[in-house]
């Protein structure tokens, strides 16, 4: 079985590609450790596997966003 911080990132990788997390959308760690019933830690890995992956981009005093389908394709800011 995965570990759950996998499962968690494969999940919202299907959200990206089905348009529920619209480019640039802002994603809240805190909430969603919460909606999956996890704590912040398993979603930090989560949330870097999606970084390290190029679906998302965390931009310094601001947040995690999904980046533009170009900047995922392009590897872009």
């Amino acid at each position: 079985m995965r570990p759950k911080w996998q499962q968690i990132a494969d999940e919202i990788t299907r959200r990206i590609e089905r348009g529920n997390y619209p480019e640039r959308f802002q994603l809240s760690e805190v909430r969603l450790a919460a909606e999956f019933g996890v704590n912040r830690d398993t979603m930090r890995k989560a949330t870097k596997a999606l970084r390290d992956s190029g679906l998302i981009t965390t931009v310094p005093n601001m947040g995690t966003f999904v980046r533009a389908a170009e900047e995922q394709r392009d590897g872009g800011a």
